[in-house]
């Protein structure tokens, strides 16, 4: 018996091109790429048109007011969005200023220096703190940074700096341990592990020729990351940090538990302070059906959702370069 099959058998076993019933090829596949897409976008525009139409009656009742104004007394109904976006865009700012320069040296520890055992002991701890719930960041801050603040930061900061003209306003203030500066150390912390893992996986990606062409010609590793992996890694950086920007804009429990929910504007990074997020869950349930409290609500969700857009935008005018 022979054991090697004939050449006519295999030749009839093979599926020809064009064979293929149509409900089984490219227009299936066509048309299921298409409806996700589709599902895509009728989902962004849905969020887009229901906070917008729900927040109408807020931007037409104050106009221009509700933007610029920092009142937020439901007693009156007098309300305006500007003191919890401030919160919110000053927040973030901490959080990133503090996130990307660690979640780069440690990328770029985990990357080039660390030994592959350790890295990837590392890389799966990341992974790890990156999947824990929002809320869990938000009692730790309240338990362990709030007090730390108050005790410490806050008052060292006032002793040595209450003088100085600037630097003044920042850290004046009582010492309560809540408000923008421990808000942005929370998000910091939840937002450092993402970038962390998204640009190791972009640094990794970098051709190894490059490297190690630059390697042979003399260069140290820190001038193959600035001058070979960053550049050609410029995209998903800018990418990872986007990603982590837009979780602070978001960020809702963590932050209600240690910027204070307190709707004033100043500079002290120390006092009580509110967010776009913070406020909508503290506020929404206790707003009745088609109240002003209610449109005004839904139109600081309006203002969020443009906040995220124009963050992105942001990103997209960065890359124009890498792009072109």
């Amino acid at each position: 018996m022979a054991l090697i099959p004939d050449a006519r058998d295999v030749g009839r076993s093979i599926p020809q091109i064009g064979e293929t019933p149509f409900w089984k090829g490219d227009r299936l596949f066509r048309g299921v790429a298409c409806l996700c897409a589709l599902i895509v976008l009728l989902a962004l525009g849905g969020l887009v048109v229901s906070m917008g139409v729900g927040g109408f009656a807020a931007f037409r009742h104050f106009g221009l007011d509700f933007i610029i104004s920092n009142v937020w007394n439901p007693v009156t109904q007098q309300y305006g969005a500007l003191a919890p976006v401030f919160g919110t865009v000053a927040s973030t700012f901490i959080a990133v200023l503090f996130a990307v320069p660690i979640a780069f040296g440690t990328a770029f520890w985990l990357t080039f220096i660390a030994p592959r055992v350790v890295s990837a002991a590392f890389a799966s701890a990341i992974q790890l703190l990156a999947a824990v719930p929002s809320i869990i960041f938000g009692m730790w801050g309240f338990f362990v940074i709030v007090p730390f603040m108050a005790r410490h930061v806050q008052p060292f900061l006032h002793h040595h700096f209450r003088h100085t003209p600037f630097i003044q306003d920042l850290v004046s203030g009582p010492a309560y341990g809540l408000g923008l500066m421990s808000a942005g150390i929370v998000l910091a912390i939840m937002i450092t592990p993402l970038m962390t893992a998204i640009m190791c996986d972009v640094f990794k990606v970098a051709p190894t020729m490059l490297r190690e062409s630059a390697f042979g010609l003399g260069a140290n590793k820190w001038e193959v990351m600035r001058r070979i992996v960053a550049p050609w890694a410029r995209t998903g950086i800018i990418g990872g940090i986007v990603l982590g920007t837009g979780r602070a804009l978001g960020e809702t429990m963590a932050v209600t538990f240690v910027i204070g929910n307190v709707n004033i504007m100043g500079w002290s990074l120390f006092s009580p302070r509110n967010s776009v997020a913070s406020l909508i869950a503290l506020e929404f349930p206790e707003s009745a059906a088609g109240s002003l409290k209610l449109s005004s609500l839904l139109a600081l969700g309006f203002i969020l959702m443009v906040l995220s857009f124009v963050t992105l935008g942001a990103a997209r005018w960065l890359l124009r370069g890498k792009q072109a």
